[in-house]
C-alpha cells in the first residue's frame, strides 16, 4: 500500500515544485524518512504519514532555495491546504472524530489546527498564544495520546 501511495505522493511533490529531478529526489527522501514505520499502519495512516512526510520535505526544500526560514516562507509557495488528494471514507473521519473528542481541549485544538487546517507551527503558535517550542512540544504530546486512542479504537480501511 505505502508503496502505491508513493506514486500520489510524487504527483503531489511535482505540482508543487515543477520539475521531474527536484520531484523525484524529494520522493525518494519521502520514502526513505516515512517507510520505516509504516510496516504495519492502515492504510489511511499510511496516507496521511507520508503527506505530512512529504509537506515537510518541501518545506525545507523551499526554505533550503529561498534562503529563509521555514516559517517565513511567501504564501504563493506554501506546502499547506491540499486539495483532492486526502480524501478520505466517511468511517475514517469518524474515527478521527471520536479520537479528537477523547483528547483534551488543548490538544484536540492543537491537532485540528496543525494538521486538519494546515497551520504552520508559527500560525498555531499564534493562534494558542504560545511559542513555537512550546507547541512542537504539545503536537508531539497530542499525537502520542491521539495514537494510544487510535490503538484502543481500531481502524482498518
Amino acid at each position: 500500500m505505502a508503496l502505491e501511495e508513493l506514486d500520489r505522493v510524487y504527483g503531489f511533490i511535482y505540482s508543487r515544485v515543477g520539475n521531474r529531478a527536484d520531484a523525484e529526489d524529494l520522493t525518494q527522501q519521502v520514502a526513505l524518512k516515512a517507510l520505516p514505520r509504516l510496516h504495519d499502519a492502515p492504510a489511511l495512516a499510511i496516507r496521511s504519514y507520508l503527506y505530512a512526510t512529504a509537506r515537510s520535505v518541501l518545506a525545507a526544500f523551499w526554505s533550503g532555495r529561498m534562503r529563509l526560514p521555514e516559517s517565513e516562507l511567501p504564501e504563493e509557495i506554501s506546502v499547506g491546504p491540499l486539495g483532492q488528494e486526502l480524501l478520505a471514507p466517511p468511517e475514517a473521519a469518524a474515527w478521527v472524530a471520536s479520537i479528537l473528542d477523547g483528547l483534551s481541549p488543548n490538544y484536540r485544538r492543537l491537532l485540528e489546527l496543525r494538521f486538519l487546517r494546515c497551520y504552520s507551527l508559527q500560525e498555531v503558535a499564534d493562534e494558542m498564544g504560545k511559542t513555537v517550542g512550546s507547541v512542537k512540544v504539545m503536537q508531539l504530546r497530542a499525537l502520542r495520546a491521539a495514537a494510544q486512542l487510535g490503538d484502543r479504537i481500531g481502524f482498518t480501511v
